[in-house]
C-alpha cells in the first residue's frame, strides 16, 4: 500500500505542469518501446540501460518529496531530455559514435545544469540560515566548483569502467603528431616528437595484428580533457547568469526556470494569497 501511495505522489508531482507531464509520458513511452526492442533482440545490456533510465526519470519527484523542494517545470523537462539523450540515444542507439559532437553537447549541458543545482542548493542554505551570509561572488564560486567536481567524478567513473570492463566510455581519438619522453631513443628525458603519423600497427602475444589507419590512437586523454573543458564552459555560463541575478538584483527568466525552490515558500505564498 505504501508503494502505491508513493507512486501516486510521484505522478501527482509531475502532473503539476501539464506540458512537462506530457513530455515525461512521451519519453517514458519511447524508453519502454526501446526496452521491448532490446529484449526481443536479446540485447540485455541495452535493456538494463532502459530500466535505469526509467528509474532516473523518477528521481526529480523523489528528491522533491524527500527534500521538500520543487524543481521548476522547465528544469524537470531539461532533466528528462538529458537522460533520454544520454542513455537511450547516446548509449543504446549509439549517437555518441554516429553523431559528431553529441558527447560534447551533453557534457556542456551537464556543466550548466550542475552549476544550476549547486547554485540553488547553496542559495537556499544561505537564505535560510542565520549563520551564513555568503556574497554573490562566493556563492557563485561554490556553485561553479560543485559543477566541476561532478564533472571530474564522472570522468573518474568513465576511467574506472574502461580499466575494469573495457567498455570504452572514454572514446579514442586518432592523432597524427605526438610528443613522448618514453619513445626518446636517447633516453635523454626530453620529449621525442613524431609527426605525420600515417598508421599504427599493434601486435599481440598470440600473433594477432591490428592496424590503426590515419595515425596514432590516443586512448581517452583527449576525450577526458575535452569533456572537462566543455563542462567548464557550461558551468561558467550559468555562473555568470546566477551572479548577475544576485549581484544586481535582476530578474532572469533562465535563472527562474532553473532555480530549485523550497516547497514551504510556495505554500506560504498560497496562504498569503488566500488571506488577501
Amino acid at each position: 500500500m505504501k508503494i502505491i501511495d508513493y507512486k501516486n505522489s510521484l505522478v501527482d508531482s509531475y502532473k503539476k505542469n501539464k506540458r512537462t507531464f506530457i513530455f515525461y509520458l512521451i519519453l517514458r513511452g519511447l524508453v519502454i518501446l526501446t526496452l521491448i526492442r532490446c529484449i526481443i533482440t536479446q540485447n540485455y545490456e541495452s535493456a538494463a540501460i532502459c530500466i535505469l533510465s526509467l528509474l532516473l526519470f523518477l528521481m526529480p519527484a523523489v528528491l522533491q518529496k524527500q527534500m521538500k523542494i520543487e524543481f521548476p517545470a522547465v528544469f524537470q523537462a531539461i532533466i528528462f531530455g538529458f537522460i533520454y539523450a544520454a542513455e537511450i540515444l547516446g548509449e543504446v542507439n549509439h549517437y555518441y559514435v554516429i553523431i559528431p559532437g553529441w558527447d560534447t553537447m551533453l557534457h556542456t549541458m551537464n556543466g550548466f545544469l550542475c552549476a544550476a543545482i549547486g547554485f540553488s542548493l547553496i542559495y537556499l542554505l544561505n537564505r535560510g540560515s542565520k549563520h551564513f551570509n555568503l556574497s554573490p561572488f562566493y556563492l557563485t564560486l561554490v556553485a561553479f566548483c560543485f559543477s566541476m567536481t561532478v564533472g571530474v567524478i564522472w570522468e573518474f567513473f568513465e576511467f574506472a569502467m574502461d580499466q575494469l570492463f573495457y567498455v570504452d566510455m572514454q572514446k579514442d581519438f586518432v592523432v597524427q603528431t605526438i610528443g613522448s619522453v618514453t619513445l626518446d631513443p636517447n633516453d635523454s628525458g626530453m620529449p621525442f616528437i613524431i609527426q605525420n603519423i600515417t598508421d599504427t600497427v599493434i601486435n599481440t602475444a598470440d600473433g594477432q595484428s591490428y592496424t590503426v589507419p590515419g595515425g596514432y590512437l590516443d586512448i581517452g586523454i583527449i576525450d577526458t580533457m575535452k569533456d572537462l573543458l566543455v563542462n567548464l564552459v557550461g558551468a561558467v555560463a550559468f555562473s555568470i547568469i546566477g551572479y548577475t541575478t544576485l549581484k544586481f538584483s535582476k530578474k532572469s527568466a533562465i535563472a527562474d526556470n532553473l532555480m530549485i525552490k523550497p516547497v514551504e515558500n510556495n505554500t506560504t505564498q498560497k496562504e498569503t494569497h488566500n488571506e488577501t
